[in-house]
This record gives C-alpha cells, sequence and structure tokens, in this order.
C-alpha cells in the first residue's frame, strides 16, 4: 500500500526537537483498515518513508482517529525542514 500527501510539520513536545507530519483523515482511515495486518503493537504501523530524496523506515503513531509519521533528525538536516514546512510525503506500508 502506498500513500503520497503532502502535510505541515509540527512539533510534539519531547526532550528533543520532534518533528511529525499527521496524515490526512481519509488516507488515516485506509490505514486503519488494514493496521490489524501490519501493526507489532500498541496501534504502531511500520512504514518506509520518503521526503525528496531522503527515504527511511519508521513507525506510524495513531494519535486522535489519525496517524503521525516523525520526521527524524537526519532527515531534517538531510531535507532542510522546519517546524511549519509543508512537504509531501510518500508513505509504503508492508502488507
Amino acid at each position: 500500500m502506498i500513500i503520497v500527501f503532502k502535510g505541515t510539520i509540527f512539533q510534539w513536545r519531547g526532550p528533543a526537537p520532534y518533528l511529525f507530519v499527521a496524515v490526512p483523515e481519509k488516507e488515516s482511515a485506509d490505514i486503519k483498515a488494514v493496521s490489524k495486518l501490519v501493526t507489532y503493537g500498541w496501534g504502531v504501523i511500520p512504514v518506509t518513508v520518503k521526503v525528496g530524496k531522503t527515504e527511511w523506515k519508521t513507525s506510524l503513531f495513531p494519535k486522535d482517529g489519525r496517524y503521525l509519521v516523525p520526521i527524524k533528525m537526519v532527515v531534517q538536516k538531510a531535507e532542510h525542514l522546519k517546524e511549519g514546512d509543508e512537504i509531501k510525503l510518500k508513505l509504503e506500508l508492508h502488507l
């Protein structure tokens, strides 16, 4: 399953600059529909993400009926990303 969308980077509290992008409602519902096939516990979903030229493996976190994509520090630096930037993401769930 591949999902492509745009979203705005926001910060969520924590000791490091934890930056995330929320998956839109429709796409989150699509992920939720297959979540039991791919989750490895606590509702987190393993994915491969691509932003710009950078690709990495991470997990989506469920929050308020949607999923959050963590933007790792190495990705922030490689793609020159900061809070408030709108970015295009490509998610690949491995079913």
